[in-house]
């Protein structure tokens, strides 16, 4: 079963804000950032050209967040080299997917920005 409609909108509302504030309008030409909602995971995705085709975009996993349906709070992952999720664990889960998104931003590991 996936997230509701409601809950669906909500992130969609929230990670929309945060995608237009964290990209200047500026470089947006050469960079983007985007989410996908696949049942009760929402991955946060780097877009930029593809270096030898400017008109095709690359995409990049940043972060993951999963919501828990018995807990009703997010968590947040981060992606290895090998294209596997692993829990970030600096920050408790939450009800409230802002406190995740803050997390990712205020991380001082570099493993979600480099």
């Amino acid at each position: 079963m996936p997230l509701t409609e409601f809950t669906k909108k909500l992130i969609e509302t929230k990670l929309n804000d945060y995608c237009e504030r964290k990209i200047p309008i500026a470089v947006r030409n050469q960079i983007k950032l985007t989410y996908k909602i696949v049942g009760y995971k929402v991955t946060l995705i780097e877009m930029r050209p593809y270096h030898l085709d400017p008109a095709i975009w690359t995409e990049t996993p940043i972060a993951q967040f999963r919501f828990d349906r018995d807990t009703q709070k997010w968590s947040l992952f981060s992606i290895d080299r090998n294209d596997k999720w692993h829990l970030y664990d600096l920050i408790k889960p939450s009800a409230d997917l802002n406190d995740m998104l803050k997390a990712l931003d205020n991380d001082k590991t570099g493993i979600f920005w480099g």
